[in-house]
């Protein structure tokens, strides 16, 4: 993010909701809210007009619910900027993947201490996502579940540079841009500008669906502790020849 504060929409119907997380984020200098929504219908809307960097959504609201107005909010043309971060008072798995599956770059409590709702929307709104430890490890046992997919079912990586498959494979390992420019010895921009592209060509929004596109296609299993080298990829007509 640059120096201008961090445009944020807060979705919730709860009137004393909305107003307690507007005093929370109003004396924060790098935060403004921007809008607030009483149901998912309004925050589709909102979004549309005010385009913010972060909305915070609500899951049960009237009318149209936190899930479905993210799919919503998501798959719009004009929300590529857009990220959304769930509020629950639940934490409830089929909330947590239905959100993921959604496209949400985080999932926080409603019980979370001050310090930590700012913490969080600072953190989705940098393009990073946002999940406790028990939610992450929940969401490999439900990938545990499942049949598994060869690696010739993703289609998309054999569009990738070799240095995009080099990102790819250390962000499913968890490493960050500043972990990730050491290790292969470039540049933190530089290393952003690949994250960026591997988003764009895989379609998805943050590290978390990178994570997920890996298990949804076989590349990496629960449990796993190769080294990023050995997960497998499709192989590539032309330039990339299989190196790991």
């Amino acid at each position: 993010m640059d120096s201008n504060p961090i445009r944020l929409l807060i979705a919730d119907d709860q009137p004393l909701v909305r107003s307690g997380l507007r005093a929370t984020f109003d004396p924060v200098a790098d935060l403004r809210v921007v809008g607030e929504a009483h149901n998912g219908r309004e925050a589709v809307r909102l979004c549309r007009a005010l385009r913010p960097d972060v909305v915070l959504m609500d899951v049960n609201m009237p009318q149209m619910g936190g899930i479905e107005a993210t799919w919503n909010i998501l798959a719009a043309e004009w929300s590529a900027s857009v990220k959304v971060l769930i509020l629950s008072m639940y934490d409830r798995d089929e909330y947590v993947f239905e959100a993921l599956r959604a496209g949400a770059s985080g999932f926080v409590l409603k019980d979370t201490p001050t310090e930590g709702l700012v913490d969080a929307v600072r953190t989705v709104a940098t393009g990073d996502a946002l999940l406790a430890p028990s939610v992450t490890r929940r969401l490999i046992e439900e990938f545990a579940r499942r049949p598994v997919l060869s690696p010739s079912a993703a289609p998309e990586l054999v569009g990738l540079t070799d240095r995009e498959l080099d990102v790819f494979r250390l962000l499913v390992r968890g490493y960050r841009n500043e972990d990730m420019a050491q290790m292969l010895r470039l540049g933190q921009s530089t290393v952003k500008s690949h994250v960026q592209h591997l988003y764009q060509k895989l379609g998805v929004r943050d590290r978390v669906q990178v994570v997920i596109y890996a298990y949804e296609h076989g590349l990496v299993q629960p449990g796993q502790v190769a080294p990023a080298e050995d997960i497998p990829m499709p192989q590539r007509v032309g330039s990339y020849g299989g190196r790991a």
